[in-house]
């Protein structure tokens, strides 16, 4: 049995919940030897604001969250059973380890090598189905649920419901660049078709990456059926202005405008 499970009436509003991604509160950590700011405390006010779940992605060369957070924010987690952690990484690398040890209510399995500077591609099939099909089998095998992180196809969906995937993270970086531009409307379609695809599979629709609160809403609007959005580069940056627990509330007010007239 999972140890971490969050009670799924906390996902059934049909409502989108947010996931911060604290990495780069590690990362600035990292550039002193003082143990500030603390990755742990960032993510407690993060709760405590409103945020429904915490990601991190633990990279080999552990240049912004370490082993060491990942196991101090499952602990810490336990006390906030309603509360979803989510692990990302490349299954190839280092990611199982937590996995088979924590398992997280959700790994989420990026193709990122391991020098590269931030997640920029998603998973492409047919070519990584035979090496992903073992690791998904795997983390379903310990009670985790799978998400996969993709490029806004709707003909790879029938690929992820293949493995077994129970989830798909829509990599929103192309959205993020058309957003306010001519091609805005024509990127959101893209979405909107692989979201669709996705749910008609019977997969479940998550998102991430520079979604930020000025094109969060609209994102959320055009988009059907999205359970979740990891967010973490944007969030952080705001909340240097405006600290974590008003930029959660700030976010939230955002998915909140998606969903009202």
């Amino acid at each position: 049995m999972n140890p971490l499970v969050a009670p799924e009436s906390s996902h059934r509003s049909g409502r989108c919940a947010l996931s911060v991604n604290v990495n780069k509160v590690a990362l600035l950590r990292n550039t002193r030897h003082l143990d500030i700011p603390s990755v742990l405390r960032a993510a407690e006010v993060c709760l405590l604001a409103g945020a429904q779940g915490i990601t991190v992605h633990p990279r080999p060369d552990a240049r912004h969250i370490r082993s060491q957070d990942v196991y101090e924010l499952a602990d810490l987690l336990k006390a906030w059973p309603q509360v979803e952690f989510n692990i990302e990484g490349n299954p190839t690398q280092n990611l199982m380890a937590f996995v088979r040890e924590l398992r997280p209510h959700q790994v989420t399995f990026v193709p990122d090598s391991e020098d590269q500077f931030t997640s920029d591609h998603g998973w492409q099939f047919p070519a990584d189905l035979e090496r992903l099909q073992p690791l998904v089998a795997e983390a379903r095998a310990c009670g985790v649920r799978v998400s996969l992180f993709m490029d806004p196809l709707p003909e790879a969906m029938v690929y992820l419901a293949e493995l077994g995937a129970e989830r798909v993270e829509l990599y929103t970086e192309t959205y993020a660049s058309a957003f306010g531009t001519e091609r805005e409307a024509a990127v959101l379609a893209g979405f909107s078709r692989t979201a669709e695809a996705a749910l008609a599979l019977g997969l479940g629709v998550n998102a991430g990456h520079d979604l930020n609160r000025a094109n969060l809403t609209q994102f959320l609007r055009a988009v059907p059926g999205v359970r979740e959005v990891s967010i973490g580069h944007a969030l952080i940056a705001d909340a240097l202005e405006l600290g974590y627990a008003e930029t959660v509330r700030d976010y939230q007010r955002c998915i909140q405008r998606a969903y009202s007239n």
